[in-house]
């Protein structure tokens, strides 16, 4: 009776969290602080509550698909600031699609993009590895074959194409990439991007860039696939964005992110979305507008998550082959396993941690890029984050 795929997805990470620790009670006389989710904690901006006041008389609306007018042009500012675009490179009316949180969004995008088959094979949906578990379930239930590409410290933390060889490419038919990456903080450099496309147009695949961390970096502001895109040819063939006020914005409750790229593909999305996609309601367009029309937000979220990773400089030093990460807000902490220094984090000092290898898939000759790793996701104000940072090096 069940879609057989459904047996195919890996078990959901934190799904195999709560199998590991909530069997054990966490340290006694501490009071347990999750660094497992990257949920931030900050105050949402004043603006959201504002305007979906102002506008609570449009509950009673149904959305469109489009959104409105003033979302769109928004976002298209919003990347013509950030990217460096000229005022014309892009047409809100033509290139931009909002979508409710982007996890929807990137899941539902390989069902407009995988065919049955490619090169005469089963497709393939390449992503790094590790990586966000969406990926993994598009693949999955697009009925395309996956492929894992090592994202590890000897290539910068993002995945080396000359892994993959031209027949691999021939059959590929959507390629996930994440800049900043989660979990690692690795970004993509301007060369990377415009190798994945001119492969992606060489062989006919789509190039989806996950870009919801790209407002929070370290000290350079990462390179976009739009600019990229721009910097070759000045279009967007073949090639998707997907950006979020979750982490912009401290904003995750709100559910909303939009799609930028190809006009073809944006309008073969926006067909696809009137059938299977949610709408962002009216009130939550409004207020969505006004945050990608203002970047003063993003500074102050920024400098933040820039705080705490000098706190975590501070208190972790070299161990666990500290880094700090190039862009997002997550460590990636080489602890030996994962697995075995998750569960003492929380029994010893309840802290909770997600083990790399949850994000992680096996490759076939046995490694795991994930394994030796735990991702500790700085998403606290800098008391809570200094707290849980010196019980962690205290146990491990």
């Amino acid at each position: 009776m069940l879609n057989p795929r459904y047996d195919m997805l890996p078990v959901y990470p934190f799904d195999r969290l709560r199998n590991l620790l909530d069997p054990h009670a966490p340290a006694a006389g501490l009071d347990p602080i999750s660094l497992a989710v990257g949920d931030p904690t900050f105050d949402p901006p004043p603006a959201i509550a504002e305007t979906m006041a102002d506008k609570a008389g449009l509950w009673g609306r149904y959305p469109q698909t489009d959104g409105t007018p003033d979302f769109r042009k928004a976002a298209a500012g919003f990347l013509g600031r950030r990217y460096g675009l000229g005022p014309d490179v892009l047409d809100p009316e033509r290139h931009i699609l909002p979508v409710v949180g982007t996890r929807e969004g990137l899941a539902l995008v390989a069902n407009l993009v995988v065919p049955p088959q490619k090169a005469g094979q089963t497709p393939l949906v390449v992503m790094p590895n590790p990586c966000f578990h969406t990926y993994m379930a598009a693949a999955v239930f697009s009925g395309a074959e996956r492929r894992h590409l090592p994202a590890t410290a000897e290539t910068g933390f993002m995945p080396d194409l000359t892994q993959m060889t031209e027949a691999d490419w021939a059959r590929t038919a959507l390629f996930y990439l994440c800049s900043p990456g989660n979990p690692q903080g690795g970004v993509a450099s301007m060369g990377l991007l415009m190798d994945a496309i001119i492969l992606a147009r060489r062989h006919d695949f789509v190039l989806v860039v996950d870009e919801c961390y790209a407002e929070i970096y370290d000290a350079f502001p990462p390179a976009g696939a739009l600019e990229a895109s721009a910097g070759l040819d000045g279009k967007f063939t073949n090639v998707l964005v997907f950006h979020s006020l979750s982490k912009r914005s401290s904003a995750p409750g709100m559910r909303s992110g939009f799609v930028a790229g190809d006009p073809d593909l944006i309008k073969r999305y926006r067909m696809l979305r009137n059938y299977l996609g949610a709408q962002m309601p009216h009130p939550a367009l409004y207020a969505s507008a006004r945050l990608w029309s203002d970047d003063s937000d993003a500074f102050r979220y920024r400098t933040a998550y820039q705080g705490l990773i000098n706190t975590a400089a501070e208190i972790i030093g070299d161990r666990f082959g500290f880094r700090r990460p190039a862009g997002g807000f997550f460590l990636w902490l080489d602890v030996g396993n994962g697995e075995e220094a998750a569960l003492k984090l929380w029994k010893d000092r309840a802290i909770r941690v997600l083990p790399g290898a949850y994000m992680s898939e096996t490759m076939a000759d046995g490694s795991n890029p994930g394994q030796a790793f735990i991702r500790v996701a700085l998403v606290h104000q800098q008391k809570t984050i200094e707290t849980a940072l010196r019980r962690l090096v205290k146990v491990l």
